[in-house]
């Protein structure tokens, strides 16, 4: 908390700027699961009035990064395995969909995207920085979702990616297989473009295990160090 700084350099709105600041600490643990959110302190620590803070906190809980405790206000969220269980189950499906309609639908222009934001991630991975290869991998995968040309479903899943992004950061950030995640979107972006629908399914389900399986060791070292 002693580090937390706005960056006032943003053209975003106040609210915004704000909301980043602190989701970027909450990702990096200078905000640690547990911790409360008291919107006078944090005002005053980021020089700014009450509002834009409450702004904030209520866009971290759409992300699923705060939660508000009766009695008790807002605090950082523990990352629980069922809620991660849950949310990429519903991604698992969905990604499903999005495939089997990618694989119909895919135009020229969606596949040369798909190879540009491919080469992004691969040099994203080499950097180690951890939120530029954490977007890199997700335009990946919004590549995919437009190209399934299904604005409800890509609108469904935008609004479940708010919940992902913690699930996400943690993994890249822990034991990521850097190299394996970019032959798993070499497989994907080939397997699109024969419209092999079945294997691709099955990479991006692994893709998706991989990750499930990252996390929940995070949540398990977590919960022993809460103990």
């Amino acid at each position: 908390m002693e580090e937390l700084k706005l960056d006032m350099d943003s053209y975003l709105p106040l609210r915004d700027v704000v909301f980043h600041t602190l989701r970027d600490a909450i990702l990096k643990g200078d905000l640690a699961p547990g911790e409360r959110l008291m919107e006078i302190h944090l005002a005053n620590k980021l020089g700014v009035s009450r509002t834009p803070i409450r702004e904030a906190i209520r866009m971290l809980e759409k992300e699923g990064l705060a939660v508000t405790i009766p009695r008790k206000g807002a605090q950082v969220a523990r990352m629980t395995e069922k809620d991660l269980e849950d949310v990429l189950e519903i991604r698992d499906a969905l990604d499903e969909l999005a495939v089997s309609d990618a694989c119909n639908r895919m135009t020229e222009e969606n596949y040369a995207d798909l190879k540009r934001a491919m080469e992004t991630f691969s040099a994203a991975a080499k950097t180690k920085d951890v939120r530029a290869i954490v977007e890199a991998d997700e335009e990946f995968h919004n590549v995919i979702y437009r190209a399934a040309n299904n604005p409800k479903l890509e609108n469904i899943i935008r609004n479940l990616k708010e919940q992902m992004y913690r699930y996400r950061y943690e993994y890249v950030k822990g034991d990521a297989d850097f190299l394996q995640l970019v032959n798993e979107h070499e497989q994907i972006v080939e397997g699109l473009r024969e419209k092999d629908s079945v294997g691709v399914k099955a990479i991006m389900h692994t893709h998706l295990r991989n990750q499930v399986e990252s996390v929940r060791g995070v949540i398990r070292r977590q919960n022993r160090e809460d103990a």
